[in-house]
């Protein structure tokens, strides 16, 4: 598959409260992969005007969409890529279970959600990476007291084995300043590993 900007988002809950409309548009994507939580028609629709070829797993809060998988797998350049919500990952967001999983899906790279916290690590050469809340939507059991979740999605770019992630965050200064922040981060999967 030719290289495209493959949309990682997921946990979006408050779709009246999305601080990237304007970042996310129509024919800059080529494919979305929806980690669940879409909770309503609306969320649906507006992400389906921003790529058609959308690809979305079963959240625990997507109660109207029971026939949704639990988890899938995508190959983009030379890695597979498998996606979860993560609420069947016991414990949750857990780095050895969710080696588990990623070894039992057969992926290079295995994306998560549920927490609403970004994360990317690698791990046991595999690379792991949980966008977090798109609208920055509460959970509890996640965060310390006095922090709060942080809005952010991720845009993939795959070429071949490399993985370039970036990563879009609405960082809030002390004058309550909202500014958009993207980092980069990359994964080349190991050229020793076997591809599958």
């Amino acid at each position: 598959m030719a290289s495209r900007l493959v949309l990682v988002i997921g946990d979006l809950f408050i779709p009246d409260r999305a601080p990237f409309k304007k970042l996310l548009a129509p024919g800059k994507i080529g494919q979305i992969l929806c980690l669940g939580n879409l909770t309503d028609k609306e969320a649906y629709e507006f992400l389906r005007q921003i790529a058609p070829d959308l690809q979305i797993v079963k959240g625990n809060f997507d109660v109207d969409a029971p026939n949704l998988a639990l988890s899938k797998v995508v190959t983009h350049g030379s890695l597979r890529i498998g996606f979860t919500h993560g609420y069947t990952v016991i414990p949750p967001g857990d780095a050895d279970s969710l080696l588990i999983t990623a070894r039992h899906m057969d992926v290079d790279v295995l994306l998560w959600g549920g927490t609403h916290k970004f994360e990317a690590y690698e791990l046991e050469g595999k690379f792991f990476v949980n966008p977090g809340s798109a609208t920055g939507a509460f959970s509890t059991g996640w965060f310390p007291d006095g922090e709060e979740p942080i809005p952010s999605f991720c845009l993939m770019d795959v070429q071949g084995d490399v993985l370039v992630l970036y990563v879009y965050q609405l960082k809030t200064d002390v004058n309550g300043v909202e500014t958009v922040g993207v980092e980069k981060v990359s994964f080349r999967r190991n050229t020793n590993q076997a591809a599958p």
